[in-house]
């Protein structure tokens, strides 16, 4: 059985992505206790709300190190994803893990669409993975944020909100997901399960 480590933040969605792993068979760990996080099989990395309160909260807790560290898959989920780049232009600018190159800034779309983006967005795959195994390109993602990632050479899919939103992205073992997949029915189903069956080499 695959065990995963949950990060606790004090703020996120953590019980339906438990809900979620663990109806795909997964042992979940909630926990911000960072040799527990360290000792997991896969670690997935939620979030809600704002940038500079995630990363705060890791650095009290001695997380940020230890997330740096990881060596076998994890997974950002949400502001989670946005926590994989450098920088952040949400409040003061704050800088992230910086896996990633780039800074995340605040939504840019068309007046008649309101920010923060939320609902249902096709998935557009521009890059294989096995993370996305079996993803219809175009299938529904369900998405709830403000601020969006850059597009780099990270990215596997986006999604049209007005401007290309990336929707998935990867660098080395470490994933990211814009939206929820937790909330994303078969498709975001798929990807848990796809996450609890990567490699760990």
């Amino acid at each position: 059985m695959v065990t995963v480590a949950i990060v606790h933040l004090g703020a996120g969605n953590t019980a339906s992505v438990q809900f979620a792993l663990e109806r795909l068979g997964a042992d979940v760990l909630i926990t911000a206790d960072p040799a527990a996080i360290a000792a997991a099989d896969r670690v997935i990395l939620p979030g809600v709300g704002a940038a500079a309160f995630a990363m705060g909260r890791m650095n009290d807790l001695g997380l940020t190190q230890v997330l740096r560290d990881f060596s076998r898959p994890l997974l950002g989920v949400c502001l989670g994803q946005q926590l994989l780049f450098e920088t952040s232009e949400e409040g003061d600018p704050v800088p992230l893990l910086g896996f990633i190159p780039g800074t995340v800034c605040r939504l840019n779309v068309r007046p008649d669409l309101p920010v923060p983006h939320m609902g249902w967005s096709r998935l557009n795959i521009t890059r294989p993975d096995p993370l996305l195994a079996g993803v219809g390109d175009g299938a529904y993602a369900y998405f709830v944020h403000s601020y969006v990632c850059p597009d780099t050479d990270a990215t596997l899919a986006c999604a049209d909100y007005g401007t290309e939103v990336p929707a998935v992205v990867r660098t080395g073992n470490r994933w990211g997901c814009q939206f929820h997949p937790e909330r994303s029915a078969e498709a975001g189903a798929r990807i848990l399960k796809n996450f609890l069956e990567l490699s760990v080499a």
